[in-house]
């Protein structure tokens, strides 16, 4: 029986699997296999998808750990862009590739100022508004919110999980914030809209106004 693999860094980690350390792969797996299944579930929306993309991307990293380059990007960007392809071939074939036609301005567009539309909700509400808002994304913009302000990831580790420039990165996710935040006035409008119509339903009628008096 061979002897636990030591805690070390994911540059050494995908090393070992490039030589054929079983070891090195359960490692990474147990490291990183929850930030590969919350990146798919953030893009996909579907738990089933995000399993069998995580499930995906350790079978590439066992194949193509050789191909990773330390010092050119990290690891946690080099997962997520193999991640991603797994993502966008899944939702190809499901035909769910754009959920959300391009709204206003280009990428170069200005962005427009919104009052905070999540100031009134609870936090569950705002995290569950948050995901369909970010779901409802075309791809192209929601890749980058997801990796740049959801996973935190850099502008350079984000440009080579997608394998993209960083303005490309810095243009689009200014582009997506934008229709984030129209997306997500929509969707508070909509939400706060039943509430104020329930108020005007049942008017005070004079006679009652009389009896309360």
């Amino acid at each position: 029986m061979s002897e636990p693999f030591e805690p070390t860094s994911d540059d050494v980690l995908l090393a070992g699997i490039a030589a054929g350390a079983a070891d090195a792969l359960a490692a990474l797996f147990q490291r990183r296999q929850a930030d590969v299944y919350r990146f798919a579930l953030r893009m996909s929306g579907a738990a089933e998808v995000a399993e069998d993309v995580k499930q995906d991307v350790f079978m590439i990293v066992m194949r193509d750990a050789a191909r990773y380059e330390p010092g050119r990007s990290t690891a946690a960007a080099w997962l997520c862009g193999i991640a991603r392809n797994c993502v966008r071939q899944r939702l190809e074939r499901d035909g769910r590739w754009e959920s959300l036609d391009d709204e206003a301005a280009g990428e170069d567009g200005q962005a427009v100022a919104h009052p905070d539309p999540l100031a009134e909700l609870t936090r569950g509400e705002r995290v569950d508004m948050l995901r369909r808002a970010v779901i409802a994304l075309p791809v192209r913009y929601r890749e980058v919110v997801v990796l740049c302000d959801l996973e935190e990831l850099t502008y350079a580790e984000a440009a080579d999980a997608l394998g993209c420039a960083i303005g490309t990165v810095r243009s689009r996710l200014h582009r997506a914030r934008t229709m984030l935040a129209a997306r997500l006035a929509a969707m508070s409008a909509a939400q706060a809209r039943p509430t104020e119509t329930s108020r005007t339903d049942h008017p005070t009628l004079p006679l009652q106004k009389r009896c309360m008096a």
